[in-house]
C-alpha cells in the first residue's frame, strides 16, 4: 500500500534521507519511499501496512504525521498534477486577468513565459501606453486562450 508523509515544506529531500536510512537499518517493510518536488510537503511511502510505515516515521525531525487512508496509484497521478506549475496551462498571447498584486483586476497579453522561474511577462491591455509586468504565473487566470481569439 501507499501511505503519505506530511513534512515540513522544503525538507523533504532530508527526511527522505533519514528514513531511507533507518528503513536500511533496521530492515522495516518499507520497499520505496518518493519525492516529488511539485509536491511541496508531502513524501510517499510504499510498505507492507499502516504500522510498518508508522513504525519508520518515528523519532523522525520534520515527519508531521501519516494521511489517515492509503492511497491509491490514480489519487497520486491527480495530487501530482495539481501540484505541477500553473505555467504550463498558460500560452503566448493568451489573454490574462490578474488576480493579485497592484494591476488586480486588470487584463494582460502574454508575451512571454519563463517556465524555469513559474513567471510570466504580461503587457497590460486596459492602459494608454502597454506596459510589460513579469509576475508569478499562479498570480494570473486565464481570461481568454489565445486560439479563441484569432477565430473570433
Amino acid at each position: 500500500m501507499i501511505y503519505v508523509y506530511r513534512v515540513t515544506a522544503g525538507q523533504e529531500k532530508v527526511v527522505l534521507d533519514m528514513l531511507s536510512k533507518k528503513v536500511k537499518k533496521e530492515g522495516l517493510k518499507i520497499w520505496s519511499i518518493a519525492y516529488f518536488e511539485d509536491l511541496k510537503g508531502y513524501l510517499l511511502v510504499e510498505g507492507e501496512d499502516e504500522v510498518s510505515v508508522r513504525q519508520a516515521g518515528l523519532r523522525i525531525p520534520h515527519i508531521k504525521g501519516v494521511l489517515k487512508k492509503p492511497m491509491e496509484l490514480k489519487e497520486i497521478d491527480g495530487m501530482i498534477e495539481a501540484a505541477k506549475p500553473a505555467v504550463f496551462s498558460i500560452s503566448k498571447g493568451d489573454i490574462v486577468e490578474l488576480v493579485s498584486g497592484p494591476f488586480k483586476g486588470e487584463k494582460a497579453r502574454v508575451i512571454k513565459i519563463d517556465a524555469n522561474k513559474d513567471e510570466v511577462t504580461v503587457e497590460l491591455t486596459e492602459v494608454a501606453v502597454p506596459i510589460p509586468v513579469t509576475i508569478k504565473a499562479n498570480t494570473i487566470k486565464v481570461f481568454q486562450k489565445a486560439e479563441e481569439t484569432k477565430q473570433g
